[in-house]
Formats: C-alpha cells, sequence, structure tokens
C-alpha cells in the first residue's frame, strides 16, 4: 500500500472518508450511483466495466461481478471481455460497450464520426451520457485504489 493508514482503520474508509471527507464522500457516493441506478443492460454494464478494470489493472475490479436482480455474468465472461474484438460471444451492443471503454481510456481523441454513428445505432444519448459517466467514474476510481495499493484490500460497503 502506498498510503499509511493507521493501526486498525479500515483502509478504504480511512482515505475515502476520513483522509479527504469533502473529496472521497462524494467520490465515494458517485461511485456507488453507477451501480444503484444503471438502466444500461448487465452484460454491456460489465463490458464496460471488466474492460476499464483490465487497462487500470485494478485487482479487486476485475474479480468483481455486478449482481442485478440474482444475476450476474456467466463464468469466463472476463475473457470475453480482454477479447472483445474477436469474441463470439456478444452481440453488437456488449461488444460496442467494451470497445467503448476501451478507447474510452486509451484513445479517446480517437473516437470518431463512425464510432459515433455505431454508438448512436445501439445507445440512445441519454444511455451514451450513462455509460459515458460510469467509465469515467471507474477509469478515476479504480485507478485510483491501484495506484494507492488499495486495491488489494477494496471492498464495497455492504459486502
Amino acid at each position: 500500500m502506498n498510503i499509511d493508514i493507521p493501526e486498525g482503520k479500515d483502509p478504504i474508509g480511512y482515505v475515502w472518508g476520513e483522509m479527504v471527507p469533502g473529496i472521497g464522500i462524494a467520490a465515494s457516493k458517485f461511485s456507488l450511483s453507477v451501480y444503484e441506478h444503471s438502466t444500461i443492460d448487465l452484460r454491456a454494464f460489465e463490458a464496460a466495466r471488466l474492460r476499464i478494470a483490465q487497462i487500470n489493472g485494478c485487482i479487486f475490479c476485475q474479480d468483481w461481478r455486478t449482481e442485478r436482480d440474482g444475476q450476474k455474468v456467466e463464468a469466463g465472461f472476463d475473457e470475453a471481455v480482454e477479447q472483445w474484438r474477436t469474441t463470439d460471444v456478444f452481440d453488437d451492443r456488449t461488444r460496442l460497450a467494451a470497445e467503448y471503454a476501451d478507447r474510452y481510456a486509451l484513445d479517446h481523441h480517437g473516437l470518431d464520426d463512425e464510432f459515433w454513428e455505431r454508438m448512436g445505432a445501439h445507445y440512445s444519448q441519454t444511455e451514451i451520457v450513462e455509460l459515458s459517466m460510469s467509465i469515467g467514474a471507474w477509469l478515476a476510481f479504480g485507478r485510483l485504489n491501484h495506484v494507492l495499493g488499495l486495491d488489494t484490500v477494496c471492498v464495497l460497503p455492504g459486502n
């Protein structure tokens, strides 16, 4: 871990809640809102989230699987996300979510008209904004946790 945590303190709670409460608590609420209020279908949501986790190298995020209504993506889904360009287990919408996450994180200047035409064919304007905010949260907070070394001790509240 790259941050000193006082003896007996939960690392995530300390860094996110005590060290910088004016920022960390708001960031935590935003991060949790992505999970609580998403309208994106689970497979597309997880494809984008896992692609960001893979890019960030966040151990916890790579192991985590979002659950909705008792459902999770199938075993091996993370390997399919790594192979998003060629996997045969994704529909267009799921593949596009993984592609968007990949390009958002690694080549956001390269999001051209052809890409946006494809996005518009599969996602509503509202869904595009929602997915963009979700990817932004995962990119920022997963990377923050990895850089500070918190991803090895990370848990979401209630887990």
